[in-house]
């Protein structure tokens, strides 16, 4: 199975994969929110930054689940 295929698949079935997920997506669409605004104040740059951070560390717990999940598949 392809990593994005099974990426879908988790999206439908495994809660804790949807939720990161989820919380990835609202992230990055409020760093799209405060990158489309014109001069954003200091505060705004660094909810930025945050946002950034909380973002990867999102993606590589989505990353890990994906692992294991290719590896019980013989996938990996």
């Amino acid at each position: 199975m392809k990593e994005n295929e099974l990426k879908e698949r988790l999206i439908k079935e495994n809660e804790e994969f949807r939720k990161l997920y989820e919380q990835h997506q609202e992230y990055e669409k409020r760093i799209d929110e405060l990158l489309a605004r014109v001069g954003l104040d200091s505060q705004e740059e660094l909810e930025i930054k945050k946002l950034k951070k909380l973002k990867l560390k999102l993606k590589d717990k989505m990353q890990e689940i994906l692992l294991r999940e290719m590896e019980k598949r013989g996938d990996s």
